[in-house]
């Protein structure tokens, strides 16, 4: 396998370029993560060129997680490593309704796809679980342009809220949560990418016992469900890095399917790999894991952590690592899917 890097700088735009020349190159596989909005025009590049073009492209996505793309605009050269907003939101929602000390709710997310996803699926699960539940704010931000989050702040304090929740990522969420902390603001942030590249030593103490993730891993997981054999990986690659930690764990499932599919199709052709991916299924060390056939969504546990002192391994050197508080197997994790998915023939 050649991995053979595109910067697509975050742009919907730039991507569509880089596309044509990944054609131009014969690469059949692609992968790509952040965001929905880069994963949607995609998708939709992949079923033109697909059409048109005896050599096809399969798509790995890693990390967007805007429903539709398993849903109305589901394609058969669209695969989906990671749970999407409404699996998450499903945990995360039930976890709080659960919650004694959750009781107003404020809601603050980026201004694209995954944050209005995020705004309408939590009103309508928290209305559901427990409509005791006050939700007293919710707002939109650009993506990557606040550099001050006080005011927000000052929403969520005027509020009352005791918890947020949160699909920001990067400098979006550490400049959020240190806000928060620099003024004495005692709420919980429930968030997607708490434990996101970077983003621990940015918020650093400002977020312990207050800063809550959903992930399919993370580094104490194979400690406490007793699967020591992960660190041969793990921490090897910690070492190599020094700047970062191992954190994409779905990536790994993602490649360890992607082989065993060309393996099962004795093949690297893209129709008969997609074919072999339907509906595989493996143990991983966190799980029974499953290729959702109908729509191309994978189903893998999902865990709850807090960010805390109280942690064998912590994150980024911070002192600080991820707690698991609440667990969900592959099969609590699956949502229904509108997709009427168009198949080629083999």
């Amino acid at each position: 396998v050649e991995i053979v890097p595109f910067d697509n700088k975050g742009s919907p735009q730039e991507s569509l370029v880089i596309l044509r020349q990944i054609a131009d190159q014969g690469i059949q596989f692609v992968t790509q993560g952040n965001g929905s909005h880069v994963a949607g025009a995609l998708v939709g590049a992949l079923e033109k060129h697909n059409r048109r073009n005896p050599n096809k492209i399969l798509y790995l996505n890693y990390a967007a997680v805007d429903p539709t793309l398993t849903e109305d605009q589901c394609s058969f050269w669209h695969f989906r490593f990671d749970a999407n907003s409404e699996m998450k939101l499903e945990a995360l929602t039930s976890y709080m309704a659960e919650s004694p000390d959750v009781k107003k709710v404020f809601l603050i997310n980026m201004d694209y796809a995954h944050g209005h996803q995020i705004q309408s699926i939590t009103r309508r699960l928290l209305a559901q679980k427990n409509p005791d539940i006050e939700i007293v704010g919710d707002v939109l931000h650009p993506v990557g342009k606040v550099k001050d989050f006080a005011p927000y702040i000052s929403q969520i304090r005027a509020s009352g809220a005791d918890s947020v929740i949160t699909g920001n990522w990067g400098n979006d969420l550490s400049l959020l949560v240190r806000a928060a902390d620099s003024v004495g603001l005692n709420v919980k942030f429930y968030t997607y990418y708490g434990g996101g590249l970077g983003t621990p030593s940015a918020v650093g103490a400002a977020g312990e016992g207050r800063l809550f993730q959903i992930t399919e891993y993370h580094r104490n997981l194979p400690l406490e469900l007793d699967k020591p054999e992960v660190y041969d990986f793990v921490l090897p690659f910690d070492e190599m890095h020094a700047d970062i930690d191992w954190y994409y764990g779905r990536i790994n499932t993602m490649m360890d399917m992607l082989k065993l599919a060309i393996e099962k199709a004795g093949s690297t052709d893209p129709v008969a790999v997609a074919y072999a991916l339907e509906g595989m299924e493996i143990e991983s060390p966190y799980g029974n894991v499953v290729m959702r056939a109908i729509d191309h969504q994978l189903l893998q546990p999902l865990f709850i952590s807090v960010f805390t002192k109280d942690v064998k391994y912590d994150s980024e050197s911070t002192g600080l690592g991820w707690k698991t508080v609440a667990e969900f197997p592959a099969e609590k994790t699956a949502t229904p899917t509108s997709c009427q998915m168009q198949r080629p023939e083999r």
